[in-house]
């Protein structure tokens, strides 16, 4: 059994080895093939780490265990729209993976804002225009920007639907700055930056995102949703 010393030293060991791991793999990442040879496996980050645990006397089981949560920490990061799971009106959890090869419009929207009757009008007309060849609108009401969008979910559900005959989703109320911003849409921004900065602006942001839940458009509040028909067209296939 290895003593209290050897034991720090161990720990001393592991620790040197994965900054150095670290730091061979950060320039891995950033090598250019005109300039720079590849670098030797024998001095590639897993090695450094294998022969560092060997000195310390680690099995080859743990690094194992290593490997796997690394694939496991990269899998789980989001690679596109579809793999959120989101709150509709009633509560009730929604997978974006049922919009796999649909074209989306993600909009947040607001019952009361100067912007209301110009959008929704335009989203019903969009909608219309495109819900039979692949095209769905997802609507994520939001009371952040001048607290214009205060009713409940329900509320806000049978304004939209009653006066601009909305037949998209309509998702519970989030928050799309801050902390507690929904992680659907901290995604979006991190896909997309706006012109001032990742944070959305107002009412009404639109994001533009492929079938296969990639983020490939982001327009300001002040967009005509009609002024994105011919986008949404060209990622629909449409001539």
């Amino acid at each position: 059994m290895l003593s209290y010393r050897s034991r720090l030293l161990s720990q001393k060991n592991i620790y040197l080895a994965s900054l150095s791991a670290s730091y061979i793999f950060s320039k891995q990442l950033s090598f250019n093939p005109k300039q720079t040879p590849l670098p030797s496996l024998h001095n590639s980050p897993l090695s450094l780490l294998s022969q560092s645990f060997k000195a310390a006397g680690i099995s080859r089981p743990l690094l194992g265990s290593l490997r796997l949560n690394h694939s496991m920490a990269s899998q789980s990061s989001p690679q596109s729209v579809h793999d959120f799971t989101v709150k509709d009106a009633r509560g009730n959890d929604v997978d974006l993976s049922i919009y796999k090869g649909k074209v989306l419009l993600i909009v947040n929207v607001a019952s009361q804002c100067g912007l209301t009757d110009s959008n929704y009008t335009e989203l019903t007309q969009l909608y219309e225009k495109y819900k039979n060849q692949g095209f769905e609108i997802l609507a994520f009401p939001c009371n952040q920007f001048g607290s214009q969008e205060p009713g409940s979910s329900e509320e806000i559900v049978e304004f939209a639907c009653t006066r601009f005959k909305a037949e998209y989703p309509i998702f519970d109320k989030v928050e799309v700055n801050g902390n507690n911003a929904a992680p659907i849409y901290k995604f979006l921004k991190s896909s997309k930056g706006g012109l001032f900065g990742d944070n959305i602006k107002w009412n009404f942001s639109k994001f533009l995102v492929d079938k296969d839940g990639k983020v490939v458009e982001r327009h300001a509040p002040t967009t005509s949703p009609l002024n994105i028909e011919k986008d949404v067209k060209k990622l629909l296939g449409i001539a």
